[in-house]
């Protein structure tokens, strides 16, 4: 059974830092291409990051370019998303995503992220 559990989500101030992490387990996570996407309040789910599965490449939304940096451990099947300078407008509940070698897309049940004084 696919899963991917999110731990890691709080409330942090303007300007503090969070890292999120996902553990994935019931495929073979080293094959997959892992993303984080957000979600704000009345707002569509977006991409905010991605890390692919042989060369660890990584692209990032505009928004969080420069702040954020998805990383991967292949050994403990674990993607993180480092955020730093974090705004108001990073608030979202956050959502761990792996696309498999068979094409296959799974979701984490999300994490909240609040950022606010």
């Amino acid at each position: 059974q696919v899963q991917l559990v999110e731990p890691g989500g709080g409330l942090v101030q303007p300007g503090g830092s969070l890292r999120l992490s996902c553990a994935a387990s019931g495929f073979t996570f080293i094959s997959a291409t892992m993303s984080w996407y957000r979600q704000a309040p009345g707002k569509e789910r977006e991409p905010v990051a991605h890390i692919t599965h042989t060369w660890g490449i990584t692209n990032y939304a505009d928004s969080v370019k420069g702040r954020f940096i998805i990383s991967r451990d292949n050994a403990k099947n674990t993607v993180y998303l480092q955020m730093n300078s974090l705004k108001p407008e990073d608030t979202a509940v956050y959502y761990c995503s792996a696309v498999r070698v068979d094409g296959l897309v799974s979701w984490g049940q999300g994490t909240q992220v609040t950022v606010s004084s």
